[in-house]
């Protein structure tokens, strides 16, 4: 049976014969290589050999079963979210769906932080080696704090070190419009990392269909990572790439001054990435794969590109040179005690299975189907020469670029050497477009059990694993 979507592009009739054996696999490599990389990592802590986490490839700690009343509401949440969110994505009306995804992001996100008691949303940010430390440094002037910050690297906390200012410019502009604290802080992450369920959605529907979005939106919802989303900051810069992404998008799909001024929007967003963490970079992949399959008018990739300009040059004219941000903190990268002193041999393939514990085994059991989707359904010839016929990707190809452009951000950077350990953090904005995976499996009947599935996991990391974020 042949299948349109709601642009009345035709969908593949159907799974391939050979699927649901692939798929099965799949999962069984998941878990193995899970299962693998904390047996490596502990043998490897055993012997002296891995000594900067307790829990490697993680960096948390181990705790034992905490009291069950504590999980109930979230697991009962996740009960409720897993039986209805697939027939509430089928029939709401397109208008409504991405703020209640939205809503029922935050819920389950919190519901999950909230098991550990309600400090423990802004208990991550408390700690000495966090952003909100390093205020007290910034507030007497930023200007000059910004003008000085290469060379001043070294006096300041853990995380300060490690990113460009924006993020501490941020917080300091949430100070200033009287929301100081690291509740308010918390509030913001929380708040943007969940909203980004629905920027993805809605770049979805535009490069795919909205039969596509509607597929993806429960598995966005339920996708482990929310247990990393409450609270690292790195939840932010996911909204920050994914809102910068949809307005792209729609940017690609409209018309008029409206067009001009998403492209403008989204171009200022995406801007801002450097400046929030150097490892997103690779992440540009994403809103480059949405720029091959939608095709904008020029007029458009100017808005977009002038917008993309705004934030570079500010940081420029105000003192601040990104190439030497990069060189300084990769100076102190490589003389500190932490991520440069661990295993590459260890941590490369570890990464990636850390990078399956946050998206789940609803994304391992697609992946098959999606690279196979990847190879044979976009007509990449079409896309790179520009032709007329570049326009009829397939939706469920399109989804599957998504998906593979932040797998291929994911691997550049691991293969970097850069990012050893920690990841769980770093992977964050990557791994919620691989969530879109599952729009292209379509396990239709099966949904329920696959959202439960992945509802487990991380009802299971939050009670298993006690992580600084």
């Amino acid at each position: 049976m042949t299948l349109t979507d709601a642009h009345g592009r035709v969908e593949a009739a159907g799974p391939p014969k050979g699927r649901g054996r692939s798929g099965r696999v799949a999962v069984a490599v998941w878990a193995a290589g899970i299962a693998a990389a904390f047996a490596v990592g502990w043998y490897l802590r055993r012997a002296g050999l891995s000594t900067e986490d307790a829990l490697p490839p993680l960096h948390a700690r181990a705790r034992g079963w905490p009291p069950p009343w504590r999980l109930l509401p979230a697991a009962a949440l996740a009960a409720l979210a897993a039986a209805a969110l697939p027939a509430l994505a089928a029939r709401l009306p397109w208008r409504a769906l991405p703020p209640v995804a939205w809503a029922s992001a935050a819920a389950w996100t919190v519901a999950l932080a909230a098991s550990d008691g309600w400090g423990a949303l802004a208990g991550p940010l408390e700690a000495p080696t966090e952003y909100p430390a390093g205020l007290a440094q910034l507030r007497p002037d930023p200007l000059e704090w910004l003008r000085t910050f290469t060379e001043r690297l070294g006096g300041y906390t853990t995380h300060v070190r490690g990113h460009p200012p924006l993020p501490m410019l941020v917080l300091w502009a949430l100070e200033k419009a009287g929301l100081g604290g690291t509740g308010w802080a918390a509030a913001l992450v929380i708040a943007a990392g969940t909203s980004s369920v629905a920027a993805i959605a809605v770049t979805v529907r535009c490069v795919a269909g909205e039969r596509a979005a509607r597929a993806a939106v429960p598995f966005l919802v339920l996708a482990p990572l929310a247990v990393w989303v409450a609270t690292a900051m790195d939840a932010f810069f996911l909204a920050v790439a994914a809102w910068g992404t949809a307005l792209l998008a729609l940017a690609a799909r409209g018309s008029g001054a409206r067009a001009l001024a998403a492209a403008v929007g989204g171009g200022l967003l995406l801007g801002c990435l450097p400046y929030l963490s150097y490892g997103l970079l690779p992440l540009y992949a994403v809103p480059l794969a949405v720029v091959l399959l939608l095709r904008p008018r020029a007029r458009v990739l100017a808005a977009a590109g002038a917008g993309l300009a705004v934030t570079p040059a500010a940081f420029t004219l105000l003192g601040f040179w990104w190439p030497d941000g990069v060189r300084a903190t990769l100076d102190t990268y490589l003389v500190s005690r932490g991520s440069a002193q661990r295993s590459y041999a260890y941590f490369l393939p570890a990464n990636l299975a850390v990078l399956g514990l946050l998206t789940g085994p609803a994304v391992a059991h697609a992946l098959p189907r999606t690279l196979a989707v990847l190879r044979r359904g976009v007509p990449w010839r079409q896309v790179l020469r520009r032709d007329a016929g570049a326009r009829t990707v397939p939706p469920a190809a399109a989804v599957a670029a998504l998906a593979g452009a932040a797998l291929l951000g994911v691997l550049v950077l691991d293969l970097s050497g850069v990012t050893r350990g920690e990841v769980e953090r770093i992977w964050v904005p990557f791994a919620a477009w691989l969530a879109v995976a599952a729009a292209v499996d379509r396990p239709s009947a099966g949904a329920r059990g696959w959202l439960a599935a992945q509802a487990a996991t991380a009802l299971a990391l939050q009670a298993l694993v006690l992580s600084p974020w």
